[in-house]
């Protein structure tokens, strides 16, 4: 790994490793550009980016009502997919709107609010570690996994918990990995012999330079360093791990640090304009120190993971690959938004396997920090994005 730096006090961790060249190169500034997308719906249908995917659904989240039953992104379409229920009699309220505004309708069978009451059947009677599920809306399902540590009496407890919800509202896989956070001992950030990655820097409430990273590395060590040797550069001021979400809130040890809005690829660096939510099939990046750069799309959302040291609910569920020592690092679209922060997963980069993300939003919410740095340190300094 290597660390671009500036004067010792104001050092800001570089992205480190090789990037992926696969993943580097649709991030290249001629992939920028729109990208033409015909419809294959009806002619009402918009053709939208994900990040414009992503608000018409929270719009219409709010307009339908109970009717709302998911959406997800069709990346091959460019299209917003919207999943409605009970709608018979009432179309023209509840469909009429939703294709005027631009979605593509589907129709399906399960309720959000069924959804929910089965996950929290879930919950009640199957929190195993090494277990995870979350809404799958491309299927109208939740979707449970069950690591390779899942079996015997755990794997029957799990399985007759989704064959109690029907074939209709949930299904299981397993998988060949194992489900754990992706801290480890290495090169990165480094704090009481753990490796993290630097997820995004922000402005803390107080005015001063921080960042975030995952919260499993917040409470692994109180101070971090941008080497194995060196002085803490940071220390940690909030973490929440298990619980309500995984990430931590850092602030850097010197108030002058500058810490631009950008993830450093390696290769490129993307500017970091908002923080948004996630949308199922959206494309995303994910860059790391142990891994680089890695895309792949969003799966589910509000996912549920039981891992070894507690249960975290409200992650994400992608199918981008991650390794220890990614742990923290940044999950973001092409166009510079900035959605998660890599939590755990199963598998690696050679097999593949589920890895899990906190929401940025929701952790800037609860640490009362802002995106990025409000202007200061351009062109001084290497942004987040990495480092372990």
């Amino acid at each position: 790994m290597s660390h671009k730096r500036v004067t010792k006090r104001k050092a800001i961790i570089a992205a480190g490793g090789v990037a992926a060249l696969g993943a580097a190169a649709i991030l290249l500034p001629q992939a920028n550009a729109s990208q033409d997308g015909g419809t294959t719906g009806a002619a009402s249908v918009k053709t939208l980016k994900a990040g414009d995917a992503s608000d018409l659904a929270s719009q219409l989240e709010k307009l339908l009502g109970d009717a709302f039953a998911g959406s997800y992104y069709d990346d091959a379409g460019k299209q917003l997919v919207v999943n409605v229920v009970n709608v018979s009699g009432d179309k023209n309220n509840v469909v009429a709107q939703a294709e005027k505004a631009g979605a593509k309708v589907r129709e399906v069978e399960n309720s959000k609010a069924e959804l929910e009451a089965a996950a929290k059947t879930l919950k009640t009677k199957a929190t195993v570690p090494g277990t995870s599920w979350a809404v799958d809306p491309r299927t109208n399902k939740i979707l449970v996994t069950a690591d390779s540590t899942v079996t015997g009496k755990k794997w029957d407890r799990i399985d007759s918990t989704v064959q109690s919800l029907g074939s209709s509202m949930a299904t299981i896989k397993k998988s060949a990995g194992t489900l754990k956070p992706l801290v480890s001992g290495g090169d990165a950030i480094f704090g009481g012999g753990a490796r993290c990655s630097l997820g995004f820097n922000v402005t803390a409430g107080d005015g001063s330079p921080a960042f975030l990273t995952a919260g499993h590395c917040g409470v692994a060590a109180k101070q971090w360093s941008d080497s194995e040797t060196g002085q803490p550069i940071a220390t940690v001021d909030q973490a929440t791990f298990p619980g309500d979400g995984d990430f931590a809130l850092v602030k850097y040890d010197d108030a002058n640090t500058q810490a631009p809005s950008e993830v450093n690829t390696g290769q490129q660096k993307v500017a970091i304009s908002q923080a948004a939510e996630a949308t199922v099939g959206t494309q995303v990046f994910r860059m790391g120190s142990t891994t680089g750069l890695k895309d792949g799309q969003v799966l589910g959302l509000d996912a549920t993971v039981n891992y070894p040291e507690g249960t975290v609910t409200g992650l994400i569920q992608t199918d981008v690959c991650a390794e220890p020592g990614d742990s923290g690092g940044s999950l973001f679209t092409q166009d510079g938004q900035a959605i998660g922060l890599t939590s755990g997963g199963s598998g690696d980069c050679t097999v593949g396997g589920e890895t899990f993300f906190q929401p940025v939003t929701t952790a800037l919410a609860a640490v009362g920090a802002t995106l990025g740095d409000g202007g200061v340190g351009a062109g001084d300094a290497v942004g987040g994005g990495e480092a372990g």
